[in-house]
């Protein structure tokens, strides 16, 4: 495909930084010449700075405090070519009515990011051709006509992924004594593996189960719990802040908890910014 007169700008617009972080570095692999102009943590914000700084394109999230994405969109979406990315797939319809192009879920694949940067680069290089030449209905009409079959397409894909979705593991069974404890996965801020048992650390507690990391993990919901280390899985959610220690290792700084969890260099693709 020929390039773009002008490298494309854009916007990443999410309340957790390290998906921000995430999406930034993936952005970078797809679509090198793309230049990330700003970033922000919630819908007004995006709002303020999209009249500042005219981003071609926004990456948007949804589940925002303040302004949500959705709510976001309706403004953005006049202004540039919004996808959202977010990690649930029940807001799709309401998103394409407010002009999304793309409807990406967390986290990112790559092969799911690179078609939805090769569909930008078309529209943004068809936004130029209508441009130059205002008075070709006919290219216009074309462009409208496959912008609606892409949303079509993708409404189907979303449909095909919803129908095949599957149920994650909600709740964690550990035995106290002699009574059987319910830990909602919600509360858990990581597992590790410990021998023959697997740790359960929640904010207020920590337990043991018989039941190993590899289990766990085929079991949770890949959106919420990122493996980051051969014995560690970590809630994404509970991610507070990464950081690098004197060894250069990455370190997860977690909500309600002082322990550090260290990243191994495996793993660490996944805050690939640092």
């Amino acid at each position: 495909m020929p390039a773009l007169a002008t490298a494309a700008t854009a916007m990443i617009v999410d309340d957790e930084s390290p998906m921000r972080d995430q999406l930034r570095a993936r952005l970078q692999q797809a679509w090198p010449d793309l230049s990330i102009i700003a970033e922000a943590a919630n819908g007004i914000v995006a709002i303020e700075q999209a009249e500042e700084l005219h981003p071609d394109i926004i990456f948007l999230d949804i589940r925002m405090p303040g302004k949500n994405g959705i709510e976001a969109a309706s403004i953005l979406a006049k202004q540039a070519l919004v996808v959202f990315v977010t990690a649930y797939d029940e807001y799709a319809i309401q998103a394409f009515e407010r002009g999304a192009m793309d409807y990406l879920l967390k986290p990112v694949e790559a092969d799911r990011l690179a078609s939805t940067c090769q569909r930008l680069q078309e529209r943004l290089k068809q936004r130029q051709q209508e441009k130059n030449a205002p008075a070709n209905t006919i290219n216009a009409t074309n462009a409208a006509s496959d912008q609606a079959r892409q949303v079509e397409q993708m409404l189907t894909q979303l449909m095909q992924q919803q129908s095949q979705k599957r149920e994650y593991l909600r709740w964690i069974q550990a035995s106290v004594g002699s009574s059987l404890r319910m830990v909602s996965t919600k509360e858990v801020l990581f597992f590790r593996s410990d021998e023959k048992y697997t740790l359960v650390q929640t904010e207020q507690a920590e337990y043991l189960i018989r039941k190993s990391l590899k289990e766990l993990e085929d079991e949770l919901d890949p959106k919420e719990f990122w493996r980051i280390h051969r014995s560690t899985l970590v809630r994404v959610s509970a991610i507070a802040e990464v950081t690098r220690d004197f060894r250069g290792r990455q370190l997860i700084g977690l909500k309600g908890h002082a322990e550090k969890l260290e990243v191994s260099r495996n793993h660490t693709h996944l805050f690939q910014q640092m």
